[in-house]
């Protein structure tokens, strides 16, 4: 099932491009499930720029999305995730996801000056009506939330691999829809591998003795940060060195520590990733989110 992932700033025209992709697509007899942050929001009872300002909800509601398109993985549909998308690890989970399921997928950038997007986004109407409870699309952000997620933005860049191929959209221009459709369906997917593979649920000593060799990484790299001998560390079991930087905390670590050992053991049925490959996957895994997290 191919993927789109959908990424721009607030008020950049990724709704608008979404359903325009959606109708070509179903013109084209393709089935497409939109999965829509301005639809989860409201379903999840956030309203929107309380859910933004708040970033363990926006990390609960980023969590749902993934799920969702997660559970259309078919042959028949196409998944166009319309959201902000803004976090480089999160599209990074999102192309292990892919990868592992053995399709193809694209990221569609609604590039857009900042001070555009803000015009737009003031024109936007608070509708008086019970819609606004089902869908945010025309409910404006605050000038506060509107800058705090444009710093944040980490904008796509097509030389990362999660993000190409990357496809870019002036807000003047018509959607390339063709570019598109020959990215999901005239592509061969990347062949899935260790690092985007999910092992399965193994034996109660393999998850300890995995759990013991991560702890193990992340006291390594915390020793680093409390001499502040930031930069490459070198992990025994890994040919990447992890990037030390002065951001990096304990609860930060182990957050991650519990996400990879979730996705890598989790939702498999073939045989459990070798321990002696662990550190390896760790230390990309790390290196991957560590910003977004």
């Amino acid at each position: 099932m191919p993927i789109v992932v959908i990424t721009g700033l607030p008020a950049s025209g990724k709704s608008t491009r979404a359903r325009q992709l959606a109708d070509y697509l179903t013109e084209r007899g393709k089935k497409v499930h939109l999965v829509t942050e301005n639809e989860a929001v409201p379903k999840a009872g956030y309203e929107k720029n309380a859910y933004f300002a708040d970033s363990q909800k926006e990390k609960l509601g980023r969590s749902d999305l993934k799920s969702e398109a997660s559970r259309q993985l078919n042959k028949e549909e196409v998944v166009i995730l319309d959201a902000g998308n803004y976090i480089k690890g999160y599209r990074y989970e999102l192309f292990c996801l892919t990868k592992a399921s053995r399709t193809t997928q694209c990221t569609l950038f609604c590039c857009i000056p900042q001070d555009q997007a803000w015009t737009l986004n003031i024109k936007r109407q608070d509708p008086d009506s019970l819609e606004q409870l089902t869908n945010n699309s025309a409910v404006p952000y605050t000038r506060e939330i509107f800058d705090a997620l444009c710093m944040r933005y980490e904008e796509p860049m097509s030389n990362n691999r999660w993000d190409s191929p990357l496809m870019v959209a002036l807000p003047e221009d018509e959607l390339d829809v063709e570019s598109i459709y020959n990215a999901l369906y005239k592509s061969q997917p990347l062949p899935a591998n260790q690092s985007t593979q999910n092992p399965p649920l193994g034996a109660t000593n393999y998850l300890f003795e995995l759990d013991e060799l991560l702890q193990q990484i992340i006291k390594e790299i915390l020793g680093s940060v409390k001499i502040r001998a930031f930069g490459q560390l070198r992990i025994k079991g890994s040919s990447n060195a992890v990037k030390v930087t002065t951001s990096m905390n304990a609860m930060q670590l182990n957050r991650l520590r519990k996400k990879f050992i979730t996705s890598t053991c989790a939702a498999s049925q073939t045989t459990p990733t070798p321990l002696e490959q662990v550190p390896q996957l760790f230390v990309q895994f790390i290196n991957a989110n560590v910003i977004g997290c």
